[in-house]
């Protein structure tokens, strides 16, 4: 495909898609599967087929899987959504159908049962695989207890539920590419990149058609920035438009706009872990024309980021996947509280940030566990897994960092290796000054304390820290034991190198809320009728009902959130048409 070259679908569009992510690509190839005629719009270049999902690490949450029982791990639907609850947090009466979580929760109970039962079958017939060591992500660390309405008050994954895709992200696209490309050839769909929806057709009340900018073509690599320059507008009937435009995560005023005041403010320095793109107009198209966007305020981005060396997108930043070994501490030296630790909380760790109104924190490790327990998130920075290279794949268990991470440590000046404690605080501090607006100041003998005191702790073999207690019980995990977790030892062992601090900055991701929907996948007016003729899946429906993660989500849920309300939605679509 380029960007110019595209095929009239045989006759009047029955539906336009809006965004050629993997909740359009799903949704249009569900739409193509069942006869109907699609155009398909994107405003970046053909290069960028598939949008931030070819970029992600391919993390699936599957319950009771296969490759979870080989693992040993007991898993369940009422488990799984239990934690989901716990995570969620829904107004009370959103399982009884009433108040504003009342559709988040529906999509919540469909979707775990779609990832308990058919969404592994599915995506398996299409040629999909996994890497057989299912990751924990998440594990929150909370105490499980009733909470209101007969939810459960616990953060996080009780098991591990998170399968990684062999081949990542651009694996979980590629039967969908395929199948669009197939609907294509058959006539049945026209994908038109360089379209920038800049309003909706309303109708008698009813969504028909959309408007846009032809923007010129580029020639921008994957995920690079692209140019605005307006060449021409269009203006595109159809029965139905299916928004699946994405969020606003590059939109930084946007997202620091929206973060809510209770979690204190997003720093002025930020990165972004999606394409410029990502910025949020078609969703205020849809607003313009009467759609409600409900939890504006529920977000999801991480306080492990790094600036990327290497950058494709404006403030390209790279999250790191870090095991529970390495000291948190905020930006004055501080250990964070319990169980904000390396993956238990990352939200409950960004919100302890920027309540303090920080723009940074810091890993405190050394070079052993860094080999060990740094993984890095994204299709590029894995391409052993991306490239289902099992020569390279080997070197996971081997001694030593794989290549992504030892090209960080070795370029990235936010990892800052020294031999002592103080020499280490010396080499925060100078970082945080030579960053314009940061604060922070790590004292020396306070860290070489802190330290110390992990160190006695990690000695003993058993321990009181909470954090040592958790990392111990991370290994019993056969998988945690083999690639993620490294054996307990003090950070100061000679043999297992020099300290390491690595700067960990605002990693802005995923946009939680969105337009709401009906369990269907139409969207909504204020007062909860339906809005004719507009439906939307992925991210820019909050991944179904406007919120189907509540205020927080448990890993692999973003990409699978875009399977299946992108299926949802094509297919209540199709049928509605018929």
């Amino acid at each position: 495909m380029s960007d110019t070259d595209h095929t009239d679908v045989n006759g009047p569009a029955d539906v336009v898609v809006v965004g050629a992510g993997l909740s359009g690509l799903v949704a249009a190839t569900e739409l193509t599967a069942a006869g109907r005629r699609v155009v398909l719009l994107d405003q970046e270049p053909a290069a960028s087929l598939g949008g931030q999902a070819w970029w992600s690490f391919g993390g699936l949450f599957l319950v009771g899987s296969p490759e979870q029982r080989r693992m040993g791990v007991r898993d369940s639907a009422e488990l799984a959504f239990d934690d989901w609850l716990g995570s969620a947090q829904f107004a009370p009466g959103a399982e009884r159908g009433e108040g504003p979580d009342r559709h988040g929760y529906a999509w919540a109970r469909a979707f775990v049962d779609f990832a308990a039962g058919e969404m592994r079958p599915w995506l398996h017939g299409k040629g999909v695989r996994w890497f057989p060591l299912v990751q924990w992500a998440e594990r929150g660390g909370y105490p499980v207890q009733p909470g209101t309405d007969g939810q459960v008050g616990a953060h996080g994954n009780s098991v591990p539920r998170f399968h990684v895709t062999w081949g990542t992200g651009p694996a979980v696209l590629e039967p969908f590419v395929r199948a669009a490309l197939d609907a294509r050839a058959e006539g049945l769909l026209d994908v038109r990149f360089r379209h920038r929806v800049t309003s909706l057709v309303v109708t008698d009340g009813a969504v028909t058609g959309v408007r846009a900018e032809v923007l010129a073509p580029s020639d921008a690599e994957r995920g690079a920035p692209s140019t605005r320059d307006v060449v021409g507008e269009v203006e595109i009937a159809a029965g139905a438009v299916v928004l699946t435009s994405g969020g606003i995560g590059a939109n930084h005023e946007l997202v620091a706009s929206r973060w809510p005041g209770s979690a204190g403010r997003l720093p002025a320095r930020m990165l972004s872990g999606v394409p410029d793109s990502t910025d949020g107009l078609a969703l205020t198209a849809a607003a313009d024309a009467g759609a409600a966007l409900v939890h504006e305020d529920r977000m999801w981005h991480y306080p492990e980021g790094i600036a990327n060396h290497s950058l494709v997108w404006t403030n390209h930043g790279i999250r790191i996947l870090p095991g529970p070994s390495s000291l948190w501490l905020d930006a004055d030296g501080n250990r964070l509280p319990a169980p904000l630790f390396p993956g238990f909380d990352a939200l409950g760790a960004l919100r302890h940030v920027t309540g303090r109104g920080d723009d940074h924190s810091w890993f405190v490790l050394n070079k052993a566990i860094m080999e060990t327990e740094f993984a890095l998130s994204g299709s590029e920075q894995n391409p052993d897994l991306t490239g289902k290279d099992v020569r390279l794949l080997a070197q996971r268990v081997r001694p030593g960092a794989v290549g992504p991470v030892a090209r960080f440590a070795e370029q990235s000046p936010e990892f800052v290796w020294a031999d002592t404690a103080e020499g280490l605080a010396a080499g925060m501090n100078a970082l945080t000054e030579a960053t314009p607006g940061s604060r922070g100041h790590v004292d020396p003998d306070a860290l070489a304390r802190v330290i110390h005191l992990r160190d006695e702790q990690v000695r003993t073999g058993l321990g009181k820290d909470p954090q040592v207690v958790a990392t111990a019980m991370a290994r019993r995990y056969r998988v945690d034991r083999l690639i993620r977790v490294s054996p307990p030892r003090p950070l100061t062992t000679p043999k297992d190198g020099p300290l390491l601090a690595v700067r960990l900055s605002v990693l802005t991701r995923k946009t939680l809320g969105g337009l709401w929907t009906d369990t269907s996948g139409r969207v909504l007016r204020a007062d909860g009728t339906v809005l004719p003729g507009l439906w939307a899946a992925g991210e820019a429906a909050g991944f179904g009902g406007g919120g189907v993660h509540g205020h927080r989500a448990l890993e692999g849920t973003f990409l699978g959130g875009c399977l299946f309300s992108g299926r949802v939605a094509g297919r209540a679509l199709a049928a509605e048409l018929a």
